[in-house]
């Protein structure tokens, strides 16, 4: 996953907001959004090749989401960066996500990436190029991408040198989704969702792309709350409306996602 906005502790009727798009090599294979076995099970779209996801919830509210980070040189990884999506998953809260988070960084190398953890109560902004640097998010809207983005209403950008000219395009994208997500009087999740997706869909956000074998492969949608939404679309936004996903009886705790 390439942009992601998310908007936490904004709105009463919903904790977590997330829109996302998710950039990868247009012959990849994955699997659309199901409910995925776990201790809580979780609902998250599948990585083919390498297992794991990019992005998930579970019953009791928590939301887990990566983007890839460039860096000034590729690391190899000992595991998929989606397996540590899903096993923060498994962790139920974000706080206890963060821990897992830790241990598992400090026994693995993995390629660089950005991962968000947000529940009811926590969230954190977890950037990884060797070294994890951990920040907490305050309520507001927080866009992650590739090279850093908007968290906690300042510009927090790690641009490589090897891309400079590409990273620049991606921190003046980040900004211009940040500045559009501002949330409005009396917006309600939903609509600030709609909006999302029409800005991750706008190309002049910069945010969906289409390139020679490269580009916006899916958009995905997550409302925490009492009324929990996922939704999702297996193509790039600007062309591929987004659908809803059946949440299973039961799999709601507590009326949050």
């Amino acid at each position: 996953m390439c942009t992601l906005a998310l908007a936490w502790r904004v709105f009463a009727d919903a904790p977590t907001a997330v829109a996302a798009n998710r950039d990868e090599s247009l012959d990849r294979p994955s699997e659309p959004p199901a409910v995925r076995d776990g201790d809580p099970p979780s609902v998250a779209p599948r990585d083919a090749v390498a297992g794991g996801t990019w992005i998930g919830c579970t019953g009791s509210g928590l939301v887990v989401a990566v983007t890839n980070r460039w860096l000034d040189a590729d690391r190899a990884g000992d595991r998929s960066r989606g397996l540590l999506v899903d096993d923060c998953l498994r962790a139920g809260s974000a706080a206890a996500a963060l821990r897992v988070l830790e241990g598992e960084v400090a026994e693995r190398a993995y390629a660089g990436f950005n991962l968000v953890l947000a529940d009811d109560d926590d969230a954190f902004c977890c950037s990884y190029d060797g070294e994890l640097d951990v920040t907490r998010l305050e309520p507001g809207v927080h866009v992650v991408g590739n090279v850093g983005g908007v968290v906690n209403g300042r510009a927090r950008f790690a641009i490589p040198d090897r891309r400079a000219e590409h990273g620049a395009d991606r921190a003046d994208s980040a900004r211009r989704v940040a500045r559009a997500l501002a949330p409005r009087s009396k917006e309600n999740a939903t609509a600030w969702l709609d909006r999302a997706g029409d800005v991750l869909s706008t190309h002049a956000y910069g945010a969906c792309l289409h390139g020679d074998g490269f580009g916006t492969r899916s958009f995905s949608r997550i409302r925490t709350g009492p009324d929990p939404e996922f939704a999702f679309a297996d193509g790039p936004p600007c062309e591929t409306p987004a659908e809803p996903v059946a949440l299973p009886d039961g799999f709601s705790d507590d009326s949050d996602c």
